[in-house]
């Protein structure tokens, strides 16, 4: 086996032939498999399901004496403030309980900026002629249609393999109508990059022009070890507030990955004087969030070393799936037709198809019964300006399903390089 671009053409015209016959041969297969999502599978979700029945009783409803049935707690009952606070490395005073989705807490703090404006926005981020929002790319679509569905312009960050280009982050925040950035600091979506000290200390000491510029702090996988013991992660909240940002970052968490992605709880951690003000305008919104599931997840999740112990167990179901994943690619590395991430933790691996054929790539892989997410859609907009990235989660089908995908997909890789390259 050798790269492709050294095939003559005719080596190019019989491998592609060759191809097409095992493709036609899985597509009367009529197959239908999902790596479309980072999801938890079956067996995960199985494995978390005693905390459906960790309140037996009305006895069992009560944090302290606080019943968690009835209104009120705007910011979380007591107890999960304390263990969100254990897990994230910052104080009880900082942590806000939400409901099920940070996504849904991302929003709304956007929402918030957008007909409030922020603790030190001079006006409703609505009424400023332009807002622009730093999107680090490849990164999280959900992300960028948060920023997009406002009229945001987005703009695009290089990812290095320590994070975001700080030279870059850092020349933007000079236009005071950029008004935040997103990251996913530990195990990011979908390369699975874990920001450096250095990265994470300049992001920490950022000048931008714009009083309210907010440092989506997505701390989506800091608990999400697929390989190895788990790894600390600092805490930028602390590292802020020594850099004289104290009100700039808003970190957010949940147990999506954890317990159930439908019926988890979210958590965000900012200054005692963000929460203050946010509070405010939440309470215009609800009394409270969902108090009982709360509850349930401090019964069930305990303490920071119970929760690594359960997450150890995830991660040995996700083991064979990145596997399975890593396998099927290494098996074509000598044609030099992709790169792709080998992460340590998350939920995704993330792969760089030859430059322009990444939507062909997924075209001849839903053709054969493969959904995965959208080409281009790591990008803000839509847009790789290379055709390239395609992101690919390994957590949801079972493992022989999954190899099946991988075979599919790296027939699919092999074919579009070759149309590419000329057959």
């Amino acid at each position: 086996m050798k790269p492709y671009a050294d095939y003559t053409r005719s080596e190019r015209c019989a491998e592609y032939t060759a191809l097409q016959e095992q493709y036609e041969a899985w597509k009367t297969k009529q197959l239908s498999l999902n790596m479309a999502r980072g999801k938890p599978s079956r067996a995960q979700l199985d494995m978390v399901s005693g905390i459906l029945t960790v309140l037996q009783s009305p006895e069992d409803c009560f944090d302290g004496a606080l019943d968690v049935r009835n209104y009120g707690e705007l910011t979380g009952i007591p107890s999960a403030k304390r263990l969100f606070a254990e897990l994230l490395g910052v104080m009880p005073s900082q942590i806000l309980v939400g409901g099920s989705a940070s996504l849904n807490l991302m929003y709304d703090l956007i929402a918030k900026a957008w007909t409030h404006g922020l603790l030190h926005s001079p006006r409703p981020w609505s009424q400023e002629p332009v807002v622009r929002f730093l999107c680090p790319a490849p990164g999280y679509d959900r992300h960028f249609r948060v920023s997009q569905s406002f009229g945001m312009e987005l703009i695009p960050i290089s990812m290095t393999p320590d994070g975001p280009d700080m030279d870059a982050v850092e020349a933007a925040v000079r236009d005071p109508a950029v008004k935040g950035i997103w990251c996913v600091p530990k195990y990011s979506n979908p390369q699975g990059i874990v920001y450096s000290d250095a990265v994470v200390d300049r992001l920490a000491a950022l000048r931008p022009a714009a009083p309210d510029f907010a440092l989506m702090w997505d701390n989506a996988y800091c608990l999400h070890e697929v390989y190895g013991e788990f790894v600390p992660f600092r805490d930028m909240l602390t590292l802020c507030r020594e850099a004289g940002n104290a009100d700039m970052v808003y970190e957010f968490a949940s147990t999506s990955k954890i317990t159930f992605p439908g019926a988890g709880v979210a958590v965000m951690a900012a200054s005692e004087a963000n929460l203050k003000y946010l509070s405010g305008l939440l309470g215009a919104q609800t009394i409270s969030y969902d108090k009982v599931n709360q509850l349930r997840h401090v019964r069930f999740l305990q303490d920071k070393a119970h929760v690594l112990e359960l997450m150890q167990r995830h991660a040995a179901i996700l083991r064979p799936k990145f596997e399975a994943v890593l396998a099927a690619l290494r098996g074509i590395a000598p044609l030099n037709i992709a790169s792709w991430t080998e992460p340590k933790g998350g939920y995704f691996v993330s792969c760089d198809a030859m430059p322009g054929t990444a939507k062909r790539t997924l075209a001849l892989c839903a053709e054969a019964g493969v959904t995965m997410t959208p080409a281009g859609a790591t990008y803000p907009g839509g847009n790789d300006p290379a055709d390239s990235n395609i992101r690919i989660a390994p957590s949801f089908p079972p493992v022989e399903e999954l190899e099946q995908a991988m075979q599919i997909f790296c027939l699919a890789l092999r074919m579009a390089a070759l149309e590419k390259l000329g057959i």
